[in-house]
């Protein structure tokens, strides 16, 4: 069994050392445990850093990508690598490393495929009181997006068996924590949670400027991944908004006109008109999105089973480059079980 760790970074050359002296070697249940940094386009020593203190796989993408984009180079990687475990971690020491042990335990037990680390965010010092709201909003709406019961949807401390490392893919540009969550809601992952430990906060996130950037940013990133998933629910939702609101405009418009002041309420029924229209314009999209949705999952298949088909082959990361004292990829495909096709 293989444990691999994965550390996204940009720029952080000052950060990585400690973050890495918090990791452990050995984790009960696994014979090999190993270290995964994706260097995001860093312009800083990051690399070299890394390298001198004995991280074996290196990725490093070409020019700065996103947290999303290096999250999804860091779970290809280390499926290729022969991972059977990958956790995931922030390179700015946020996360407990000693945690992992804990984290990993439930899918050791086979009681989960997907794990994610709870904060406890109303235990952390460093949070405002509006941050601290903000979070428990957020996490309940991706609980009812997802149908889970992860209390810490933002949570970057995580981890995917083989399995569920294979069925996941981000889409998102800006982040994967939230879309990894819906997604395995939707794709029937078992997911779980366990309490972990922070450390006290070295620098402020890079990801939001402001309290405002956060909640539009993630707002955003919730509708958009929830209407990939759930398209009619969606624009149905909306166009029977619209419809309601249409007939209750025509309403207006049919009792003035038998009172005998129809011309005075025209406004009403332009309007109604106007609403009823969008109505069947937002039905419409939703059973295109419907359709689409329907080729997405196809799509999605499709790309699990080149995956497993890549892992068959031997197919070496993208990007790859050894670290400190790394093995290098082997040619030979690894002994896994047969393909299904």
């Amino acid at each position: 069994m293989k444990l691999i760790i994965q550390i996204p970074c940009f720029n952080e050359e000052d950060q990585l050392p400690r973050t890495l002296s918090h990791l452990p070697r050995h984790v009960d249940g696994f014979d090999v445990v190993e270290w995964l940094v994706i260097d995001d386009g860093s312009s800083d020593a990051t690399i070299e850093v890394a390298r001198r203190h004995g991280v074996e796989h290196i990725v490093r993408l070409t020019n700065n990508k996103g947290l999303a984009a290096a999250f999804q180079a860091g779970i290809d990687a280390g499926l290729k690598l022969g991972a059977d475990v990958i956790v995931n971690t922030d390179a700015d020491n946020q996360y407990e490393g000693a945690d992992v042990p804990k984290l990993v335990a439930p899918i050791l037990r086979g009681e989960a495929d997907m794990v994610v680390g709870d904060r406890r965010v109303n235990t952390i010092k460093d949070f405002s009181a509006s941050k601290k709201l903000l979070q428990r909003l957020g996490s309940w709406v991706v609980r009812q997006a997802s149908s889970t019961e992860i209390p810490d949807t933002t949570s970057g401390f995580r981890a995917y068996n083989r399995e569920a490392a294979l069925q996941v893919q981000v889409v998102s540009k800006f982040t994967y924590t939230l879309e990894t969550i819906i997604q395995a809601g939707k794709l029937l992952v078992a997911i779980d949670h366990v309490p972990i430990r922070t450390n006290p906060k070295v620098r402020e996130s890079r990801l939001f400027p402001s309290v405002g950037s956060y909640v539009r940013r993630n707002a955003l990133s919730v509708f958009r991944i929830y209407s990939q998933y759930e398209p009619l629910r969606v624009f149905w939702a909306a166009a029977v908004v619209m419809g309601l609101g249409a007939l209750a405009l025509f309403a207006r418009f049919v009792v003035a006109y038998i009172g005998g002041h129809g011309r005075g309420h025209v406004q009403s029924l332009i309007a109604g008109a106007v609403l009823f229209n969008a109505a069947m314009l937002l039905g419409a999209l939703g059973v295109l999105g419907d359709l689409l949705a329907a080729q997405r999952s196809l799509s999605q298949r499709t790309l699990e089973r080149v995956r497993r088909i890549e892992l068959q082959l031997g197919v070496e990361p993208s990007h790859y480059e050894p670290g400190a004292a790394a093995p290098q990829p082997s040619a030979e495909p690894p002994e896994r079980e047969a393909i299904e096709v």
